[in-house]
């Protein structure tokens, strides 16, 4: 985990580095390594130690902690007590996604839908009164593009040079919106519109 220390009105010293290093050490057991970044800033106020410390882990999640105290350790430590509260309540969710996992009933997704990075459509099972209620499929949103004009051998030329191996373009020779994607034994697939 990459740390940034600041200093407000007083010099950070080899002692207060490693104080803040250890404190962190114990936040980042819980989160199993996934700390990416940590920005601290001490801060001394009218005789009162200030510790604010902004955490960054994995999956874009920010944890921020503040911690006053009279002491440094008393001050960091309430601040990552903070920090570790939050860091439970997020490790939490990731261990309830695992515990989820699939649902008995659903398949895998098929390799060339896989490919296209997009979700399968769910089939709703029947129950009861409420069943004519429809459920909107999760969508997740992989990535933008913009859309070139283009010939077909260009696309596929670009699909061959590697990326999430997917591409929407204008067809050069008849100004329609095209997608060319790769499905899971390797073909290409060119999907044209109609105008």
């Amino acid at each position: 985990m990459r740390l940034e220390l600041t200093g407000r009105h007083l010099d950070i010293t080899p002692a207060l580095r490693k104080l803040v290093d250890v404190k962190l050490a114990k936040l980042e057991r819980v989160l199993n390594d996934s700390a990416v970044s940590a920005q601290a800033v001490l801060t001394i106020e009218k005789r009162r130690c200030r510790a604010d410390i902004m955490l960054h882990a994995r999956g874009e999640n920010f944890l921020h902690g503040v911690g006053t105290a009279a002491t440094w350790d008393m001050a960091i430590g309430q601040a990552v007590g903070k920090l570790a509260q939050q860091a439970n309540k997020i490790k939490g969710k990731w261990q309830e996604r695992k515990r989820r996992g699939r649902r008995p009933g659903h398949a895998a997704a098929p390799p060339e839908v896989a490919a296209a990075g997009r979700a399968p459509a769910r089939r709703m099972i029947p129950r009861g009164p409420t069943a004519a209620r429809a459920r909107m499929p999760r969508i997740l949103k992989a990535s933008r593009q913009a859309i070139k004009p283009m010939t077909v051998a260009d696309a596929a030329r670009e699909v061959e040079a590697g990326g999430d191996g997917l591409i929407v373009f204008r067809d050069a020779d008849t100004s329609t919106i095209s997608v060319l994607f790769r499905r899971g034994n390797g073909e290409l697939t060119l999907i044209e519109t109609e105008t």
